[in-house]
């Protein structure tokens, strides 16, 4: 049980959670399909919809992504990171498209001295000093 509790847990960092308003007909509609049983709960249906969208519009979002130059998936800037952008006398416009995480030891400071720019279509996981700090940098 421990075992499962913890793979859980590791899955949880691969999504976010997200809130949606339904009108009680649409709702209600899916509650059938799932009693039904096309979909196992209602969270089964609505990332099956999702990702049924997003295939259909795949060339759109893959133009979309060349054209604004993002970078697609996960992408992790560690302290040492940084300190690199730093020493080179560089400075990071963050574009991602997915998942960008800043580490837990890069300071505030460190952040607004290295990161110009930060542009993510999905999710940030920083800390919230480093968030505070790039807040005026955010698009």
């Amino acid at each position: 049980m421990a075992k499962n509790v913890s793979e859980a847990r590791a899955r949880a960092a691969d999504s976010e959670k997200i809130t949606i308003n339904l009108g009680y007909v649409d709702l209600g509609h899916v509650d059938l399909l799932v009693r039904d049983g096309f979909y196992s709960n209602r969270t089964d249906f609505i990332r099956t919809a999702i990702r049924n969208q997003l295939e259909r519009h795949g060339d759109a979002v893959t133009k979309s992504v060349a054209r604004h130059r993002l970078d697609l998936g996960l992408r992790h800037f560690s302290r040492q990171d940084l300190e690199a952008v730093q020493a080179a006398g560089e400075a990071l416009h963050i574009q991602v498209l997915g998942l960008a995480s800043i580490a837990d030891d890069v300071s505030p400071d460190l952040a607004r001295q290295t990161i110009a720019s930060v542009q993510v279509l999905g999710a940030l996981h920083a800390s919230p000093a480093v968030k505070e700090a790039l807040k005026d940098r955010m698009r």
